[in-house]
């Protein structure tokens, strides 16, 4: 199949299909926060298909004899219609595709230490400083194929959910962008799939951290650590213990707060899990 008939049979389709049609790719939910799944089409096309949302390029996984991208969402990223660019071999098309809206519940913290929630100047200056190495790392790329459906990385309490607005001592700050969960400092965490660790810190608000790639813009962060027990470099298995939950950086008890970057955009990590009742 060429090219025009890839794209002719994209702007046809429904997300919705896309997802029934492979059970083992994530759930699609075209949402702020969510992920696009779209079907581009029979698997035999010739030579590579590269996919990109935005400036980010993003995940092309073959299902069932069809390629689909896996595009992930920004929360703060408009509802509307979006278009998805294909690069076939130096041949670019676009792909349009809808994002529809999804509304997200608050939370208030109340936090002790005002640091956290007012820094001073040399906390800012090193919140820059760290904020530069965070957003490398969840940007991660790497070609290996990653494993699309996710461990929930420890056992305990889910204490807060994705996408929450929420205010810190009645401060308005940015949305939740993973999932948290309440756990007895020591509890082992566990990575969510096989990968390799690209990053490890201390950092102002997350505090202990561990972000690993998985493959073609899959990268999960574990945050409030209380140990590391791997470094930058090591390459790990499903399942593979990485630390222990602590309350490291700013939080209110331990526990640990996971995120889900795809293409750069943290998303709900609830869409790629093995079973989403976990946790």
């Amino acid at each position: 199949m060429n090219l025009a008939s890839v794209i002719c049979l994209v702007a046809a389709l429904t997300l919705q299909g896309a997802t029934a049609a492979a059970q083992d790719l994530p759930a699609s939910s075209p949402t702020p926060g969510g992920i696009a799944v779209v079907d581009l089409g029979p698997a035999d096309t010739a030579g590579t298909v590269r996919a990109f949302f935005g400036e980010r390029r993003v995940m092309v996984t073959g299902h069932g004899g069809r390629l689909f991208a896996i595009v992930g969402i920004a929360l703060d990223t408009e509802p509307g219609a979006a278009t998805l660019l294909l690069d076939h071999d130096g041949r670019d098309s676009e792909v349009p595709f809808e994002i529809s809206d999804r509304s997200y519940e608050t939370q208030h913290i109340t936090v002790a230490n005002r640091r956290q929630v007012d820094p001073n100047p040399d906390d800012l200056e090193r919140i820059g400083t760290e904020k530069k190495r965070i957003d490398a790392a969840l940007r991660a790329w790497s070609d290996s194929a990653p494993q699309l459906n996710l461990l929930v990385p420890v056992e305990g309490r889910r204490s807060s959910a994705f996408g929450l607005r929420r205010f810190f001592n009645e401060q308005p700050r940015r949305p939740h962008s993973g999932i948290d969960i309440a756990a007895a400092s020591g509890t082992p965490i566990r990575a969510a799939a096989a990968g390799r660790i690209v990053e490890t810190g201390d950092f102002f608000f997350n505090g202990k951290t561990v972000f690993i790639d998985h493959g073609q813009g899959l990268v999960t962060m574990y945050c409030h650590m209380d140990e590391i027990d791997v470094a930058a470099g090591d390459t790990i298995a499903r399942g593979a213990i990485i630390g222990a939950v602590g309350s490291s950086g700013r939080v209110t008890g331990p526990h640990l707060h996971w995120s889900v970057s795809l293409n750069g955009a943290m998303v709900d990590p609830d869409l790629l899990l093995d079973n989403p009742d976990q946790g």
